[in-house]
């Protein structure tokens, strides 16, 4: 039986198509804030990262209220790396609203979300927004949406979907362009009718699948999901079904109920609704909440596989502990336990090494992530490369292949198939649209896209836009040369000095600026030359009673590079490791001894 007063919709689009100011807008019409309240844009990005990137990496829960119904809102992230929080949401919901930009139009990541939303067969609302745009383009993006849900074997149900075209900024939708709309009421409406409510029968026996897991410092673990069937209440006993066995006899201590961005504890719940409640320890994603006697536990959820490892390892640098707040194996250990346990995408695998630990995840930007918040929080370790995984079929073994998405001034054409094909790349599409730039298509070896964005960024002068999809395996491709550059490394501890900066002019490019403290193995620049050479960066000049009219000119350096955590992770090779801390990011040897690096470089030329 359908449920009329409830709709359960996510939201899924590219990186940056406007769908987090879209839910601002629909928070406001729907009055969930006062008249005197404050409200920052984009309210829905609450972690520092997602302000600060423009992105959506959490999924996360509103509720608003149309007449009668209350319509529960999933945001879900719009990038590959994020698959597990995506397909964790449309475990939740009835109907998506696929928000694309008038101007870019339906992009890589878009077709990653929706092929996940098209896949459970649920009704989707298209949503044309910023109409805005000087550039928009809006009946040839309409077509191009057209062609992507035919291309991803949509059923004719699916195709004949209801259009709307927004200004997420302004507030208005519109069914037809330059109707008189000036809120968000077609949009509303629109949902109402071409979304259906939840199914769920509240007579039957209570099913309830954990599909996110969150913390409040007042109760505890908190469990969000949809209760498939039956009702849920205070003070009654149920059944935790996990992975391996069933613990009978557990109870809520809260039971809640989302308003706007708000928890509302309630007594009891129904079905086809999205809560959350806390009391109940030991939960994983996945798990169900059933009746105490004869439980019925719902289908585990099932997400894509990793496909990267990094090594993470505690810090043994001269430098450790200067910063960070926990330092240890156990610190490290904890940290990443309790991040498997909200990230179904992540696994967390012992190494033969007591101070290390290989984590997998879905891409570099998800790692990357990962790596920033533990800094934030305090945390001070090193990672290594990352390393694609790799499956062994018969005696075949066969690597993770991605499809590359390039948008580039039609001049770079040739620099990118060259750059491409050295790492195993191959030109499977290339549109020129005549306008000066085109769209080229590859599909490439996920190691091979390892440390190529900055060459993009670079050969493309900052122009090119590049989107990657996860296609699938195939056969290892071979050898794929990696850095082509070697490292300056400081022989010796210091401080460096403007005078050995000077002198390191003609030998390569410093990624660190004079004053900088230093310790002997620390990388401080790209050699450009192939081999590693090790530098005295602290050198200082010596002083005497000797004058020139010359000597002592103004010396002008050529300003560092400044390295983001993204950059290091690509740009680090396989004896190097990037140290993170709360205050710095450094790049150094595996091995901070010159004797025993130098003794594997020979092994290596030898053998």
């Amino acid at each position: 039986m359908r449920k009329t007063n409830i709709r359960n919709i996510a939201i899924i689009s590219h990186v940056d198509h406007g769908k987090t100011t879209l839910v601002d807008g629909m928070l406001r019409q729907t009055g969930t804030f006062n008249d005197h309240q404050v409200i920052e844009d984009r309210v829905m990005d609450s972690m520092d990262l997602e302000k600060e990137r423009g992105i959506t990496i959490m999924a996360k829960n509103t509720a608003i209220r149309f007449g009668e119904v209350k319509i529960n809102i999933v945001d879900t992230p719009g990038h590959a790396d994020f698959g597990g929080e995506v397909e964790r949401s449309l475990n939740m919901v009835d109907g998506v609203m696929l928000l694309v930009d008038a101007s870019e139009g339906p992009l890589p990541q878009t077709r990653f979300v929706l092929k996940k939303a098209l896949a459970r067969r649920i009704p989707v609302v298209l949503v044309i927004n910023k109409i805005d745009r000087p550039d928009a383009r809006i009946e040839e993006v309409v077509n191009e949406v057209y062609d992507l849900f035919i291309d991803l074997d949509a059923t004719e149900e699916q195709i004949e979907f209801p259009i709307l075209y927004t200004n997420a900024k302004r507030g208005v939708a519109h069914r037809k362009l330059g109707d008189d709309s000036t809120d968000f009421k077609p949009l509303f409406e629109t949902i109402l009718t071409a979304i259906p409510g939840p199914e769920g029968d509240d007579l039957a026996v209570p099913q309830y699948l954990v599909t996110n897991l969150d913390y409040d410092p007042y109760v505890g673990q908190l469990a969000i999901g949809r209760l498939m069937n039956g009702v849920l209440e205070m003070r009654q006993a149920y059944s935790l079904c996990g992975e391996k066995a069933i613990t009978p006899g557990v109870r809520f201590s809260a039971l809640y109920t989302f308003v706007g961005l708000k928890k509302v504890p309630v007594e009891r719940v129904e079905a086809g609704d999205i809560v959350a409640f806390s009391g109940v320890e030991n939960l994983q994603i996945g798990d169900s909440i059933s009746a105490l006697e004869n439980p019925q536990p719902l289908p585990r959820i099932r997400v894509d596989e990793p496909t990267v490892s990094m090594l993470f390892f505690v810090n043994s640098g001269p430098f450790a502990g200067r910063e960070g707040k926990y330092l240890t194996t156990r610190h490290i250990r904890d940290r990443l336990e309790r991040e498997i346990l909200r990230n179904v995408s992540l696994r967390v695998k012992p190494t033969e090494r007591a101070d290390a630990y290989e984590v997998c995840g879905r891409g570099e930007l998800q790692m990357a992530i990962l790596i920033e918040t533990m800094r934030r929080e305090g945390y001070e370790f090193m990672v290594s490369k990352p390393h694609v995984i790799t499956r062994l079929e018969g005696e075949k073994v066969f690597e993770p292949v991605e499809r590359l998405f390039i948008d580039a001034p039609e001049e770079f054409i040739g620099i990118l198939t060259e750059k491409l094909a050295a790492r195993k790349g191959r030109l499977v599409n290339l549109v020129n649209k005549g306008s000066g730039r085109v769209n080229l298509e590859f599909i490439i070896p996920a190691r091979g896209l390892i440390g190529f964005r900055t060459h993009f960024l670079t050969d493309t002068k900052g122009s090119g836009v590049m989107n990657t999809l996860f296609e699938g395996y195939e056969p290892w491709a071979g050898p794929i040369p990696q850095r082509m550059t070697g490292a300056l490394v400081a022989d010796r501890p210091g401080r460096t000095t403007a005078y050995a900066c000077h002198a390191m002019a003609d030998r390569g490019e410093l990624l660190i600026s004079p004053g900088t403290e230093v310790y002997s193995g620390m990388v401080v620049g790209e050699r450009n030359r192939p081999i590693d050479m090790n530098v005295n960066i602290v050198k200082e000049k010596k002083l005497t009673n000797m004058r020139s009219s010359t000597s002592d000119q103004t010396v002008i350096l050529r300003p560092a590079r400044p390295m983001s955590l993204d950059q290091c992770i690509e740009f680090i090779a396989e004896d190097e490791l990037v140290e993170v801390t709360p205050g710095s990011i450094r790049l150094r040897k595996r091995d901070l001894d010159p004797q025993v690096r130098m003794a594997h470089y020979r092994e290596e030329k030898w053998s």
